[in-house]
């Protein structure tokens, strides 16, 4: 059990029994390791995940309640949609979806932490050297906090976004072919401080896995070392949205840093 979870009182087991095993683990879909390089030439380590199957299971948990609670207080939710359900700041259940909520997020954090440790030794011993660690950015994307905007403390819900408050360093990747940036935050105010996580999807997986085939996927990963199997299909860089666009239309949350350019793609089926 993590001291987080020791000091909240938090077991995690009831949502994952062996949720410990997950800690250092990529996952699927558009998780990935990534080998690459910057304008200058230099090698960046990339990694994208999350808080594994333990954070899911948690948020699942919360929804339900939320909607038992609407229920039992009879709240009519706008269109009748049972996802727009909620839980009111300070009742038991939102200090108990808070606090799971913030240890789902620490783990996604310590998890990626495991992971870039692992890497950066396995690259050592692949180049027969060591890894000379000059900078580490480490952000969220999926995630919830307590900001003041506007003169007002509120719980900002970031999805698919980031943290590009003045001066923050972020990471904003493309696809599995495509170029991936490294940003600082401009603190753009109307736009709370925030800037997208990535290009986001064109197609879903589904009718990505109808439209494209293997072979588009080869060319489209021409000169970056990758599995080369049909799980990836629905991540061909086609099924994203542009992320040169993404990048021009996000000129006034970010400043460009770094363009990085893959060598090595590594994603789980």
């Amino acid at each position: 059990m993590t001291r987080q979870a020791e000091q909240t009182g938090f077991d995690p087991t009831a949502y994952a029994r062996r949720w410990e095993l997950q800690l250092g683990t990529l996952g699927s879909g558009n998780h990935f390791i990534e080998v690459t390089v910057d304008e200058q030439s230099r090698v960046w380590l990339f990694l994208h995940s999350v808080s594994r199957g333990v954070g899911n299971r948690i948020a699942q948990q919360h929804i339900r309640v939320a909607r038992e609670l609407c229920d039992t207080w009879w709240v009519t939710l706008p269109d009748r949609d049972r996802d727009l359900a909620y839980l009111p700041e300070g009742t038991d259940e939102f200090d108990a979806y808070i606090g799971q909520m913030r240890w789902a997020q620490h783990y996604a954090l310590l998890n990626r932490e495991e992971m870039m440790d692992r890497v950066v030794r396995q690259f050592a011993e692949w180049v027969g050297s060591d890894v000379e660690r000059q900078e580490e950015i480490n952000c969220h994307h999926n995630y919830t906090e307590q900001e003041r905007h506007f003169g007002k403390d509120v719980w900002l819900s970031r999805k698919g976004a980031i943290n590009a408050e003045e001066g923050r360093p972020g990471l904003i990747p493309g696809s599995m072919g495509t170029a991936s940036y490294v940003v600082s935050g401009r603190g753009n105010v109307l736009a709370l401080n925030s800037a997208p996580h990535g290009a986001g999807r064109e197609y879903s997986r589904s009718r990505a896995r109808r439209t494209f085939t293997r072979e588009q996927l080869r060319e489209a990963m021409v000169g970056i070392e990758y599995r080369d199997t049909d799980a990836f299909i629905d991540e061909i860089p086609a099924a994203y949205k542009d992320i040169d666009q993404v990048m021009a239309d996000a000129a006034d949350l970010v400043e460009v840093r770094h363009t990085l350019r893959q060598i090595v793609n590594v994603k789980g089926d």
